[in-house]
């Protein structure tokens, strides 16, 4: 067995673990920061939104061009008055952006382009993209978020309980405020794809979550009927049970995004690329974190809080401290063990014995 299978047998056994919630402080303070960074990010630099959302025209031109992107770039800008984007095209032609462009004055740049490009104006094609159409996405983009905000909720206090919907809802907050905060500080530019990209990494997340969910669920199964692990530590225990699964499918989903970010948008210059591959990868790296770091310690903080869980800690504690005070294991006895066991069991998603009617 590899080395990362056998921590993760160890880890699913409760051998070994690291304590995520007893240091939740420290992770809800690095949450904090990145997101008052990503917040700030929005609000000075603001998003560079594409031309799909602004308005504009786009000039494609399907001959290789006598000056250099670069050059290009400055062409458009001056004839325009507006920032261009140009990128090289497979066929060594150009696709030139440039945003807030009427008809008029997408004539009058399309004229300066020929005669700077050493290029006919019959071959260059101009596309005039309104507004209003990008406006109806984003309002389409936002309705389909709330909706899908307030599905979420109902779906896991339905499932799980309300104070597991509540912790997945912040966490999906946490992940989209930090992926709207990294496209304003890197300055892509917001498109569609960066939309769906968005929307794509919602769901990821949540998948993530409900794995953890869905152990702590089981681990917390006749939770009151014993007094070996509090609340939080089975939460713990649920964390670290489900820790290499999560580890393994955030690797394997970022492996493909990765080679779009820095290889085909990087490397190879497709820029278009940038649009989606930018929010999966932060999207998906935020949101591994946010279900390990961010989900399941709030789900233990607000569980803390009810009555029959603090009336749990303290007899869990109070048997520990009389265990130790006599120099002796926690555990009473024969019986008492068999109990905490099925339900430690229970915590790391093993099978609870079953017990013959009316024998203990």
């Amino acid at each position: 067995m590899s080395r990362l299978g056998n921590l993760g047998a160890r880890l699913y056994r409760g051998e070994v673990g690291y304590d995520f919630i007893r240091n939740r402080k420290i992770w809800y303070g690095v949450s904090i920061l990145i997101t008052i960074t990503a917040i700030i990010g929005v609000a000075v630099g603001g998003l560079r939104m594409g031309i799909e959302f602004k308005g504009g025209a786009v000039f494609t031109t399907d001959t290789k061009a006598q000056i250099s992107t670069a050059q290009a770039t400055d062409v458009a800008t001056e004839a325009s008055g507006h920032m261009a984007i140009v990128q090289e095209l497979g066929n060594g032609g150009l696709r030139i952006q440039i945003t807030e462009v009427d008809t008029a004055k997408a004539n009058e740049i399309k004229e300066t382009l020929s005669d700077e490009l050493g290029i006919p104006a019959n071959d260059i094609n101009a596309d005039l993209v309104g507004p209003s159409w990008g406006e109806q996405i984003a309002n389409k983009a936002w309705t389909g978020l709330g909706v899908f905000m307030i599905l979420v909720v109902i779906y896991l206090a339905i499932a799980f309980e309300w104070r597991m919907a509540v912790a997945a809802l912040i966490a999906l907050i946490h992940d989209i405020t930090i992926t709207v905060g990294v496209y304003a500080l890197v300055g892509f530019e917001v498109t569609p794809g960066t939309v769906i990209g968005l929307l794509t990494i919602l769901g990821y997340s949540l998948y993530d979550t409900v794995v953890v969910f869905d152990s702590l669920k089981e681990g917390q199964k006749d939770i009151t009927k014993q007094t070996r692990y509090t609340y939080s530590e089975i939460a713990n225990r649920s964390i670290n049970s489900t820790l290499v699964r999560s580890i393994n499918t955030t690797v394997v989903a970022l492996l493909p995004v990765a080679g779009l970010l820095f290889i085909g948008g990087g490397v190879l210059g497709a820029g278009m690329l940038n649009d989606i591959s930018l929010s999966l990868f932060v999207g998906l790296a935020a949101g591994a974190y946010s279900s390990i770091f961010i989900a399941t310690p709030l789900v233990a903080d607000l569980k803390e809080r009810d009555p029959q869980m603090k009336a749990l800690k303290k007899r869990v504690l109070a048997k520990r401290a009389a265990a130790a005070a006599k120099g002796e294991s926690p555990d009473d006895g024969p019986e008492d063990r068999r109990d905490d066991a099925e339900t430690a069991g229970t915590a790391i998603g093993r099978p609870r014995s079953h017990r013959t009617p009316g024998k203990r």
